[in-house]
């Protein structure tokens, strides 16, 4: 990753859910079977540069294994 999430996600809502997920297969694949979700959320971000900003996250996350592969979507929300 190259940033860093400050504080807690908000805003959290589904993008995709089980097979509606396209990386679904290569999810199962690389962390195991789960109720897979694709969300999206808010957060406050500090970058590798050290300026902070608030940018929308996508991530996919299924219980018992947890939150994976945060991306931050451009362009970030000042």
């Amino acid at each position: 990753m190259d940033f860093e999430i400050v504080g807690s996600i908000s805003s959290i809502e589904p993008v995709a859910v089980g097979p509606g997920i396209r990386d679904l297969p290569r999810l199962r694949k690389q962390y195991g079977k789960g109720n897979w979700k694709k969300l999206k959320g808010f957060a406050t971000v500090r970058l590798i540069d050290g300026t902070v900003h608030t940018a929308e996250l996508h991530w996919y996350e299924a219980h018992g294994i947890g939150k994976k592969e945060f991306k931050i979507k451009f362009p970030l929300i000042d």
